[in-house]
Parts: structure tokens; C-alpha cells; sequence
């Protein structure tokens, strides 16, 4: 699903992306919000996000599986590039370039979806 992510948020859009197969309704509205506001700020993303994500939590036996996972995310080269300006936006000071996001999945129909997303993740990592 990052990699799907990642697409979108280069083009602050959706289109050509495959982020259906990777999210449910939920989680997908929140990256959607979130491109939604990349567009009204006129905003795409440069560089690389890396991951680095663990299953902390995976229950098999439920009726329908689930697993919570961590993702250590980098920002080390990531940059916000304003389109109208024609500038990279420096990300705020206080923003770690290293943070704790989680995920919640569930295996539906034989594949894992997400079915949340929190990158709000205030723990460094």
C-alpha cells in the first residue's frame, strides 16, 4: 500500500494508482483527505518516504484475522514542493524525520486490507 501511497502523493491524486486493492473505505478516505488538501495547497510530494514496518499484533484464530502493524517512517529525503511557487516547502521544525505509524489489517476474501492508518505517530524510532 506505501508504494501506492507514494504515487498519489507525488501527483496529489489517486489516478493510476491501485490503492483499492491495498485499503478498505475507511483508510482510503484518509489518504484521500489527505490528497484533497495536497490539492488545495497546490502541494506534491519529492524523495522517498522509507518504511520500515513489523506486525506487532496478528490474530489468526478470529474470524476475521487481523494484525496491527509499526512502521518506522523516514523522512530524511522527503520534500513538499510547492507547484505554484515552484519551491520546496521545508518540513516544520518540529517534525522528527523518524516516527512510529501504525496500521490495522484484516485478511478479507484471502488477502490482507488495511483497514486504518495513523501517521500521526509521535514516537521517534
Amino acid at each position: 500500500m506505501t508504494t501506492e501511497q507514494a504515487k498519489a502523493y507525488r501527483q496529489a491524486s489517486k489516478n493510476g494508482t491501485t490503492l483499492e486493492k491495498y485499503a478498505t473505505l475507511d483508510a482510503l478516505s484518509k489518504i484521500e483527505l489527505d490528497l484533497r488538501r495536497m490539492q488545495q495547497a497546490g502541494t506534491v510530494v519529492r524523495g522517498e518516504i522509507r518504511h520500515e514496518a513489523k506486525v506487532v499484533e496478528l490474530d489468526l484464530s478470529a474470524k476475521t484475522p487481523k494484525a496491527r502493524l509499526e512502521d518506522c517512517v523516514d523522512l530524511s529525503d522527503y520534500t513538499t514542493y510547492d507547484t505554484k511557487a515552484k519551491k520546496v516547502i521545508p518540513l516544520p521544525t518540529a517534525q522528527p524525520l523518524r516516527y512510529v505509524a501504525t496500521a490495522k489489517a484484516e485478511r478479507w476474501d484471502g488477502r490482507w486490507l488495511v483497514i486504518d492508518i495513523d501517521t500521526t505517530g509521535s514516537d521517534s524510532c
